[in-house]
């Protein structure tokens, strides 16, 4: 059988909208920026939502989300940014890059719908309507016009829970990911101790000392002219780097030759730094690419090793992040980069570290194959659910 197709507007409740700036003062707020919330496990996560004073709060934070609000990122839709609040989010302020669906749990499942923004036919529908070719984005109003396929609410619940449980089976690699980042920063501490006081006494050297830094070019305006996209050059993008998990694999945007001809080539190794909105993230490129005067590019001189520079960067984003001045978005420029003080191990303990990096990615890139057969399969499940096969 098949669904009817719904409008979502006739299916939300209203979500309130105040200025924590001018209403909040000193009281505390938990801030969730388009930065909290994992692409891939489709999560908030806990460390990434800012606690801060009302009175600091930026411009956009200004939607006030409760328990089982569905979070669906209006920039990059083809990047799908979406997920359902947890209850200890309760009362938290979302950017207004967030479209925030509030369902009329009479009418419709919150689970339900956390899972229909996720297929393909919701997502190349955002990715069809979106405008803008270097930030593309939608509108909530986009959003809230597109259709729900809508079976009666226990048909929901029993979709919602098929859904759960094919969803446990595809968390499992991205827990391994979580895992192996925890393992790794434990390795890096008890290798080098805590950058940030360097305990074990390493010499200190600027960043700007134990390699090349440099911003990414993109000299042409308006960036989004039409003739500097759609050719043969991968084109990385702020966004693009904060949600690599480390490594950037993968692109989704391209520039012509006259785009490169007015940006600049980077060799797969580099790692990238994004100093803009997103501060201090970093992948490394396994690719040649593009990308713009918003991320900086590092290659090491024979001081230190790229993965390293990564691990050590890793302590340290919080600190930037926090210090970082803010106006229309946060950011940091490069000389704050090139003045940062780096604990430096010998080499020699340096390619150990390295070593044991790339052990651990080996074994994790043997299952990603699994994780892409397991993504594809709940794809085809999420497919005949919702047209009503199942």
């Amino acid at each position: 059988m098949s669904f009817v197709m719904s409008p979502l507007k006739d299916l939300l409740l209203n979500v309130d909208k105040w200025n924590p700036a001018k209403e909040a003062g000193d009281t505390l707020i938990k801030y969730i920026d388009l930065s909290s919330v994992d692409k891939d496990s489709k999560r908030i996560i806990d460390d990434e939502v800012q606690e801060l004073f009302g009175s600091k709060a930026p411009s956009r934070a200004r939607q006030l989300v409760s328990e089982k609000d569905i979070l669906v990122a209006t920039v990059r839709p083809n990047l799908n940014g979406v997920a359902s609040v947890p209850g200890e989010f309760e009362g938290a302020t979302a950017s207004t890059g967030y479209c925030v669906l509030r369902v009329n749990e009479e009418l419709l499942d919150s689970k339900y719908l956390f899972y229909w923004v996720q297929t393909e036919l919701f997502v190349n529908n955002m990715i069809s309507k979106a405008s803008g070719a270097n930030y593309p984005a939608v509108s909530d109003k986009i959003i809230k016009d597109s259709k729900i396929p809508l079976p009666p609410l226990e048909e929901q619940k029993r979709i919602a829970a098929i859904l759960d449980k094919a969803d446990a089976i595809r968390q499992k690699r991205k827990q391994a990911i979580d895992l192996a980042d925890e393992f790794l920063r434990s390795v890096f501490l008890d290798m080098f101790g805590d950058p940030v006081m360097n305990p074990k006494g390493w010499e200190v050297e600027k960043f700007a000392n134990v390699g090349s830094l440099d911003r990414g070019k993109s000299k042409h305006r308006p960036r989004n002219d039409p003739k500097l996209l759609g050719g043969l050059h991968p084109l990385v993008q702020t966004g693009d780097v904060a949600n690599s998990k480390g490594y950037l694999r993968s692109y989704t945007s391209t520039y012509s030759d006259f785009g490169l001809a007015q940006s600049k080539k980077w060799p797969a190794g580099t790692l990238c730094i994004t100093i803009a909105a997103n501060i201090a993230k970093t992948g490394i490129l396994t690719f040649d690419a593009c990308f713009p005067d918003s991320v900086v590019g590092f290659t090491p001189n024979s001081k230190t090793t790229t993965e390293y520079v990564q691990a050590w960067i890793s302590f340290l984003q919080k600190i930037l992040e926090a210090n970082a001045p803010e106006s229309a978005q946060k950011n940091i420029n490069l000389a704050i980069l090139r003045d940062l003080d780096m604990p430096v191990p010998p080499i020699s303990e340096q390619k150990k570290f390295t070593m044991i990096v790339e052990k651990v990615n080996s074994i994790l890139n043997r299952t990603r194959v699994s994780e892409e057969s397991k993504e594809q399969l709940f794809n085809s499940l999420s497919q005949k659910v919702f047209s009503g096969q199942l």
